[in-house]
């Protein structure tokens, strides 16, 4: 995996480099030793490592550009990063390239209330603009279990979503216009702050392109307003497939709550005994289903998804009585990951996205595949649109178990596809999946990808070796998957 983002450079190209970056930021700002580049490794996924050359802290749009132009004169690749809590390797660095870091990208330029739009800095975590927007009644809905520390260009990169993305949509629904920086140092604006903008759709290009296309410098979000009421309805099942079959139930009437989240069994006693969220601990798995608007629609929609649940096997329904207990059931959901942290030494998550209809056949799967490779996996997904997050636990100090783990992750993947899904829903691509794009994708529509990559970036010198294999590379990895007998 390493050599995909690995890249050689002369030591006269990395001195004349160096030299050049350092007359660009002051010194604090230029990190090249090795205790200072340490920390900028990895990203959320801790699996994959790699040293990079050097970390520039630019400061303004100016540093920015003239860091690309510096690298893109040298051939020096280039890696954005903003607050590392990506969980596919999409900021690991390349070893012989340079980590451009946004964090101090922090600004939000503008909130207008009456356009219901804010202007932000790449480096803005995703809860702070919520926090400036309450004063007007509004809100940034995309809401990430890692809101509290995530940024806006790292949203942007992944195409993030959230608990609340069935209604309200993912990052490239919310975000109307963005400021992007290109490998050569030009700037673009793409999108409009209108509802639609002229030519091709190159906003929805951007979103989601895992900084391989260009760097972010502003984005212009649509805020969405507050609604009067939300309550939550939690639902314990004594049956998996049960739990997933009323999923598909619930949407199959017609009814698209705010949130619809499942947990099994091992996901709520991991999180329970973390958060103390009010959930039920002898259910095999339970479902989170969230309404709001006003209260004559929350009310209303509450008794039909009830309804629907008891008709689905639900065993218990409880529903919010206040607005602290509604939170306190959501921050359960969203601390499920830091939560099975603390009982395992290790683990991936994984990001496959699958027909809501196949639910219950791949829950089913995922514990045989579980039993196969001898890991436990507790599962946390936003279920109402088929994203799972499998989160594989296992011990990186014990031989062959990341081999294991990244194996069972691989066949989930794989699993999703097959049934009609695809490898990732809201966490990229990265260093993580690359494989399973072979998988997903033919050799003509990769090298099509291929042709997108370079009409941005020629030299292939922004976040190199992520997400789009080679078709050769492809080749390879079927012919491979092939003798050992695999399914591709």
């Amino acid at each position: 995996m390493h050599d995909q983002i690995s890249a050689a450079i002369d030591a006269a190209t990395r001195n004349a480099l160096l030299s050049e970056l350092a007359g660009i930021v002051p010194a604090a700002a230029l990190l090249t030793a090795d205790e200072d580049l340490k920390p900028y490794e990895c990203d959320g996924l801790t699996a994959y490592r790699q040293v990079p050359l050097a970390v520039v802290l630019a400061a303004d749009e100016s540093q920015v550009v003239a860091v690309l132009r510096a690298c893109h004169r040298h051939g020096v690749p280039v890696v954005a990063r903003g607050a590392g809590t990506g969980l596919s390797g999409g900021a690991t660095p390349v070893g012989n390239g340079v980590v451009l870091s946004l964090a101090k990208f922090m600004r939000i330029l503008e909130i207008d209330p009456l356009a219901r739009t804010a202007r932000v800095q790449p480096g803005v975590r995703n809860i702070a603009i919520s926090e400036a927007a309450a004063p007007h009644g509004l809100y940034y809905a995309p809401d990430p279990s890692s809101q509290i520390a995530c940024t806006i260009g790292g949203n942007v990169a992944e195409n993030s979503g959230g608990v609340h993305c069935l209604k309200y949509g993912l990052t490239v629904h919310n975000v109307l216009k963005l400021r992007v920086a290109l490998i050569d140092g030009d700037i673009v604006e793409i999108g409009s702050a209108a509802l639609d903008s002229a030519g091709y759709d190159l906003l929805a290009v951007m979103i989601g392109s895992e900084g391989m296309l260009g760097v972010v410098l502003e984005a212009t979000l649509k805020l969405t307003p507050k609604p009067q009421v939300a309550q939550v309805v939690m639902a314990s099942f004594d049956d998996v497939i049960k739990a997933g079959n009323a999923v598909a139930d619930i949407i199959a009437a017609g009814i698209i709550p705010a949130g619809l989240e499942m947990m099994d069994k091992p996901a709520t006693a991991a999180v329970e005994d973390f958060v103390h969220a009010g959930y039920d601990l002898t259910a095999a798995a339970i479902l989170l289903a969230e309404s709001d608007g006003t209260p004559e629609e929350v009310a209303e929609e509450i008794a039909a998804m009830c309804a629907v649940l008891e008709k689905s096997g639900a065993r218990d329904l409880r529903v919010s009585q206040s607005e602290a207990e509604r939170l306190k059931f959501w921050a359960g959901r969203k601390a499920a990951f830091p939560a099975v942290g603390r009982i395992t030494p290790d683990y991936l998550c994984m990001d496959g996205t699958i027909p809501r209809k196949h639910l219950a056949h791949v829950l089913t799967r995922i514990a045989e595949l579980g039993e196969e490779f001898g890991l436990r996996c507790a599962n946390v997904f936003h279920a109402g649109d088929g994203n799972l997050h499998p989160l594989i636990m296992f011990d990186a100090n014990v031989p062959g178990e990341i081999d294991r783990a990244t194996g069972f992750g691989a066949r989930i993947l794989e699993l999703s596809v097959d049934v009609g899904g695809t490898i990732t829903g809201e966490h990229g691509v990265g260093i993580e999946k690359v494989q399973q794009m072979c998988v997903q994708f033919s050799r003509e529509e990769l090298e099509a990808f291929h042709a997108l990559k370079a009409a941005f970036d020629p030299r292939g010198l922004l976040n190199p070796g992520k997400a789009v294999p080679t078709p050769r590379h492809c080749s390879e990895y079927r012919l491979i998957g092939s003798a050992k007998g695999a399914t591709t």
